[in-house]
């Protein structure tokens, strides 16, 4: 293998910033900040949105994001969605 290719593997502090939680792992991610960890030692960290602590499909619950109007947006642009007819049932 090439040497001096390779992104540096380390332990990088993700922070959740919607949840508030942080959790610790190894990545390869670029950073320009750093944090103190629970166990004394400063780690690289890097802020996201959504993490297992924060999205819906873990945690059961449903945050409202701001859709209002985007059905309303596509039917004016496109027109309404005709619905199918039912085929007839036989006898």
């Amino acid at each position: 293998m090439k040497s001096d290719i390779h992104p540096q593997y380390r332990p990088v502090v993700f922070h959740d910033v919607s949840a508030g939680t942080s959790f610790i792992t190894r990545s390869t991610i670029a950073t320009s900040e750093t944090v103190e960890w629970e166990d004394g030692n400063e780690y690289p960290l890097y802020k996201v949105e959504i993490s297992s602590a924060s999205h819906p499909f873990f945690t059961g619950t449903m945050k409202i994001v701001d859709t209002a109007g985007r059905v309303e947006r596509f039917e004016k642009r496109y027109g309404r969605r005709k619905s199918a007819e039912a085929p007839a049932e036989d006898s």
